[in-house]
């Protein structure tokens, strides 16, 4: 999608592009998960392209510190994608349900303690990743996190 369509991005679309990643302190072996209220699930950091935006990987970084407020990410161990899901999202008073092919990434931060949420409903929980595990009950969520897993192992 993100090469064979003009816009990937647009969320007037039923299936669209979203980015996002899973923030790691590599140190603790701990990843940060924010609050969606939307989803009711505890999830990685992301969203949608803003206009003119195209790069997932700058979306990703861009998303990630608009919503905890670290301003060292950085890719990591690389600039890797390493997952790629579709997503359903259920609708609300202002659109209705469509899904997203969301590109994942991992962001690594060295300031775990400067994490603010951007908002009061999105709070953000620094946990292990068995901690994290416990939290989400989303299948994708739980891959991501063992892929997570054995980048941290290496």
């Amino acid at each position: 999608m993100v090469d064979r369509e003009a816009d990937p991005w647009l969320r007037t679309t039923p299936l669209h592009c979203t980015a996002s990643a899973m923030i790691v302190h590599p140190e603790s072996k701990r990843v940060l998960l924010r609050w969606h209220q939307r989803q009711q699930a505890w999830l990685q950091v992301g969203g949608h392209g803003d206009p003119g935006e195209h790069d997932p990987l700058q979306i990703a970084l861009r998303e990630g510190r608009e919503e905890t407020g670290l301003t060292d990410l950085t890719p990591w161990p690389d600039a890797s994608l390493v997952q790629l899901v579709i997503v359903q999202v259920p609708a609300n008073e202002y659109e209705p349900a469509h899904e997203h092919a969301d590109l994942r990434f991992v962001l690594a931060t060295s300031a775990p303690d400067d994490a603010r949420p951007e908002k009061p409903d999105a709070p953000l929980r620094w946990l292990s990743l068995a901690e994290a595990r416990e939290a989400t009950a989303e299948a994708n969520v739980e891959e991501m996190l063992s892929r997570v897993e054995r980048l941290l192992v290496t």
